[in-house]
């Protein structure tokens, strides 16, 4: 049974706009602080990307296996690998999936966009029934962002997503497998799993930042599968991650 009170204490007192969801997907039991709290989405908009790619390879539309070069002046700094391999380097669409999941490559990512469609991703968001969840823009357009112009997510969608995902309902049972071995993949790991990796228990999970924002949302695989998203702006960032981490500790008792 979920510690609820140890849960208020950790959150309370956090700077800026939190959101947290958990859920015990064996027992039910769920535990949640401002889940439906708008914020900044940063990199955790790369799981509907992903989610897009794989309903269109689905659909044929969209081939994993098909070679792509990267032109330089498609490169982003910060997260990522592209950006620091040789210019003009061939990948397959299928690498750039996974490149943003495990990486969170940005580069990958606004590839990603471009040819996948901002319209059918916000279509596939729509059609999991997900409220507070919007991609606006690709990433590193400082002027929309001056214009106020974000993609968002909500602690509470997340959760959903991930929950579909466990069930095998993000467009196929097959799918939803693959999503989520990429997730388990994850290479940045400083956060949801930083006192679980030592005790053996696996994540799969998604990361995000930025000034002021983190946020890490996935799967405990404890006892029982625990979906564990938290989310956060304007606020104190190692005091949030500390938070994060904490809590992840207290869900996979």
């Amino acid at each position: 049974m979920f510690d609820k009170t140890a849960f208020e204490s950790t959150v309370s007192g956090l700077s800026g706009t939190v959101g947290v969801y958990i859920h015990d997907t064996a027992t039910g039991e769920t535990w949640a602080h401002n889940p439906d709290s708008p914020v900044i989405a940063a990199s955790v908009i790369k799981l509907f990307i992903m989610a897009e790619a794989y309903r269109q390879a689905e659909a044929r539309l969209f081939d994993f296996a098909e070679d792509v070069t990267v032109p330089p002046e498609k490169c982003l700094p910060s997260c990522g690998a592209i950006t620091y391999l040789h210019p003009g380097i061939t990948l397959q669409w299928g690498d750039l999936v996974t490149l943003m999941i495990i990486l969170s490559d940005n580069t990958a990512t606004n590839m990603l966009i471009d040819r996948l469609g901002i319209d059918n991703v916000n279509r596939m968001i729509d059609s999991l029934g997900l409220k507070n969840t919007r991609l606006n823009r690709r990433l590193f357009e400082p002027a929309l962002s001056a214009q106020g112009i974000q993609n968002y997510i909500t602690a509470g969608d997340c959760g959903i997503f991930l929950e579909k995902l466990l069930r095998g309902e993000i467009v196929s049972a097959d799918a939803s497998a693959q999503m989520l071995r990429t997730l388990s993949n994850q290479r940045l790991n400083g956060k949801m799993p930083f006192y679980l990796h030592s005790e053996g228990i696996r994540c799969a999970h998604k990361t995000g930042e930025d000034d002021g924002i983190t946020h890490d949302v996935g799967i405990i695989y404890a006892a029982s599968p625990r979906v564990f998203c938290f989310v956060s702006q304007n606020t104190d960032v190692p005091e949030s991650e500390r938070a994060l981490q904490d809590l992840a500790a207290l869900i996979a008792r």
